[in-house]
């Protein structure tokens, strides 16, 4: 049903003006899907209230309440057709809907609550549904849908992480927003995060790192207290761009966490002088923008300046762990050979203040459409790196759009990496053996079998001869037979 649904509005929000991208549909169902969650989840609480016999003060005034203006019901449950429709609705939605729901973030008790994520959330987004009837529809479809069981969310928090990872294809900068599943619960079971430790990522986009830690830690039969620290004391985030922001609190809500810890901020806009005991993480996990470039000021902020945003995003996360704490970040390959000095010093510096213990050098194609080779560095903070273990994914066919990641292909890098264990796709290095000018971290294989090198044309024209020779000896024997 919550897939047919999805279809529907994307069919209405294509004929729509306002609409022109998958980005555009995936925002625009965010919204209204917000809303109606948000219904159900007042619903909820208010029932559990009334078991205990206690009043449930709704969040929302009742004017502004779902079932008020979104969908109405008559009294045998039926929707009233009367509601708000076409130029009156978008009216009501734009002009008196979404500037009471801004005000919740400035009357919010706290930024660890709903109600300052509603106000968030409606400061940054816009309605963009131009005609009235169409957002009409969309209305009375998101309506058949419910959030009360669990199964129902499960079902729901996989189907928006599909529109995620559809925008990947969807132009503008959707890839961006879209890590593998695969490789991401790969990443925090080498990890391996418990309650109780703080879990972090400074370019959060669609959550995807904190919603895969969130289903690692929410085991069955939690006891209450370990409920509490993991709804509110577990996963942080931040990210800069408005759609990324709104797509990944939304996924963290659908996954189960009710106000999440997610700051609408440039990470890099924070100077790493700032970053002081309290506001460090014992876990980060993250994989910061490919080849975006900051402006002159913000690498004022770094000591070591380079243009490159995900090489500043690093030196931000080496910063903002504990000392002892574990990470695992995805990032381009060239970081382990290139000679600008700014790699060279990186390199430096986190082989000096962490322990780089593994690399995972992925495949091409890992990412659809990026372009580029891609390893993961797992590194723990606090000592310097002696030994670095390599895992070199080599799979026996391509990865595309068709034929993407899967859990099973990385299942002898989780089994391998306990021990560091050697074998025909992993090897490790002692770093005193490398050059300590460059520090260069080339993935190169001992255990590839070498191909013998290509002779001389020199010696290829001298068997040619040779076998013209052979041939016209055997020939000549030939002639004396017959």
């Amino acid at each position: 049903m919550f897939e047919q649904t999805f279809k529907n509005i994307d069919d209405i929000l294509h004929k729509d003006a306002g609409c022109g991208s998958e980005l555009d549909y995936v925002e625009q169902t965010s919204w209204v899907l917000f809303l109606k969650y948000l219904d159900d989840l007042e619903q909820d609480k208010q029932t559990a209230a009334e078991l205990i016999g206690k009043d449930y003060t709704p969040i929302i005034a009742s004017k502004f309440q779902w079932t008020t203006w979104a969908a109405p019901k008559l009294d045998n449950g039926d929707i009233d057709y009367n509601a708000l429709t076409g130029d009156d609705l978008l009216d009501f939605v734009n002009n008196e809907l979404f500037p009471y729901l801004e005000k919740f973030q400035v009357d919010a008790t706290s930024a660890n609550t709903i109600e300052y994520k509603i106000g968030e959330i409606f400061s940054e987004l816009k309605n963009r549904i131009q005609s009235g009837y169409n957002l009409r529809e969309v209305l009375m479809l998101i309506d058949n849908l419910r959030f009360r069981t669990h199964k129902e969310k499960h079902e729901m928090s996989h189907l928006y992480e599909s529109k995620i990872k559809n925008m990947g294809n969807a132009g503008r900068n959707g890839g961006e927003y879209y890590t593998p599943r695969p490789l991401i619960r790969t990443i925090v079971k080498v990890l391996a995060p418990k309650i109780g430790q703080s879990i972090y990522d400074g370019a959060v986009g669609s959550a995807g790192f904190l919603v895969e830690a969130f289903d690692y830690l929410n085991q069955p039969n939690l006891s209450t207290e370990d409920t509490t620290i993991l709804q509110k004391n577990t996963f942080y985030g931040k990210e800069k761009k408005s759609l990324a922001y709104i797509i990944g609190i939304m996924n963290m809500i659908l996954h189960g966490v009710e106000a999440p810890n997610i700051i609408h901020t440039n990470t890099l806009a924070e100077s790493l002088t700032d970053i002081q005991e309290k506001d460090r993480y014992n876990v980060v996990l993250a994989n910061p923008p490919f080849g975006g470039k900051e402006r002159a000021e913000v690498q004022q902020n770094f000591q070591i300046k380079t243009g490159e945003t995900a090489f500043l995003f690093l030196q931000h996360f080496i910063k903002i762990l504990k000392v002892g704490g574990r990470a695992g970040i995805v990032i381009k390959n060239t970081f382990l050979s290139n000679t600008d000095n700014a790699f060279v010093a990186l390199r430096k510096e986190l082989l000096s203040s962490c322990n780089l213990h593994t690399v995972l050098d992925l495949p091409g194609g890992t990412f659809t459409g990026a372009g580029v080779k891609t390893i993961v560095l797992f590194f723990d903070k606090g000592t310097e790196t002696k030994k670095t273990w390599f895992y070199q994914l080599n799979l026996n066919r391509n990865l595309g759009k068709t034929n993407p990641l899967n859990e099973k292909d990385l299942v002898d890098f989780v089994t391998l990496q306990k021990t560091y264990a050697i074998s025909e796709n992993s090897w490790s290095i002692n770093i005193k053996d490398i050059d300590q000018a460059t520090f260069d971290l080339s993935v190169k294989n001992p255990n590839t079998l070498k191909e013998a090198p290509l002779r001389s044309p020199q010696e290829i024209l001298a068997e040619m001869e040779a076998l013209d020779v052979e041939t016209k000896n055997i020939l000549a024997s030939i002639k004396k037979l017959l």
